[in-house]
């Protein structure tokens, strides 16, 4: 059964590894010589090799602990995957990533008002469905989870396909102030780009205005399928739109060895924020680091 990888250089890594633990068995023992050390052919790179590998700085002793673990009795180096298991020998646990994760499905959330009526949510009508615009720092919007791009199927039991985004913002209006009941399916127009950065701690791109404009050639960016004409919504699940682009430098200089980045196409995102200023998005978006 075929494993899934957070990263391109997660696949290469673990299949190098499988391939050296295959041929390795296989490998006659040479004879003990007194007056001389002889090294064994290797056919693929070992352990210690991968601290290089593909222009990343790895550690071999973290990348065994991230592989799977070998059962009892399997064959040596050779782990036993399970449907659609992760594996992810260069990424790890990637904390990034998984505050990054788009699920699948939809999920039911409970919003309230706050003390002033309001949710901290702006709505946008786009193809007969209705988007999250906009998420305000420190709001019930915020604090149930709700994310920029997220779709709203229902509001309290009503279908909200083909709703103006006037007629949404009224459904909000109108509704209880104890509790809104909201049917929500996670970010459809984006998605999570996982990469890694090299010794000299780059991932390869280059954004203008938040915009990627650049993707270096040979680059985790470019392996990993980093497309331009694509805006970044988030870095490592942290909301980022409406951030100066040296702000979101700064963000990803911190943002560790493994970047996850979420991304949306700029005709869409173009869409989407129309008729907010820059201006509100800088300073009222929720731009803090979610919770997993």
């Amino acid at each position: 059964m075929s494993a899934l990888y957070p990263s391109l250089e997660d696949l290469k890594v673990d299949q190098t590894i499988q391939a050296q633990a295959r041929v390795a068995p296989r490998m006659p023992a040479l004879p003990v010589q007194q007056t001389a050390v002889f090294q064994p052919s290797v056919l693929y790179p070992n352990l210690a090799e991968l601290e290089n590998y593909m222009g990343l700085s790895l550690s071999s002793q973290e990348v065994q602990q991230n592989l799977p673990q070998i059962l009892e009795g399997a064959s040596v180096g050779i782990h036993l995957l399970t449907a659609g298991q992760v594996v992810a020998p260069v990424s790890g646990n990637s904390l990034g990533a998984r505050r990054a994760e788009i699920k699948p499905g939809v999920r039911e959330i409970h919003l309230c008002k706050d003390e002033r009526g309001k949710t901290g949510l702006r709505l946008r009508a786009i193809d007969k469905g209705l988007f999250v615009q906009l998420v305000q720092a420190n709001t019930p919007a915020s604090l149930v989870g709700l994310r920029f791009g997220d779709q709203i199927l229902q509001i309290d039991g009503r279908d909200c396909a083909g709703w103006s985004t006037d007629k949404a913002h009224r459904a909000v209006k109108k509704a209880s102030a104890e509790k809104i009941v909201m049917v929500v399916r996670d970010r459809p127009f984006q998605r999570t780009v996982t990469m890694h950065k090299d010794s000299t701690g780059h991932v390869g791109f280059v954004i203008k205005k938040g915009k990627v404009v650049s993707v270096v050639k040979g680059s985790s960016a470019a392996r990993n399928g980093l497309l331009t004409n694509h805006y970044m919504c988030e870095v490592n699940g942290q909301n980022v739109i409406g951030l100066k682009d040296k702000e979101v430098t700064e963000i990803l200089a911190t943002a560790g060895n493994v970047v996850t980045l979420t991304i949306i196409p700029t005709v869409i995102y173009e869409h989407m924020v129309k008729k907010l200023s820059p201006t509100l998005l800088h300073h009222t978006m929720d731009h803090s680091i979610p919770d997993v």
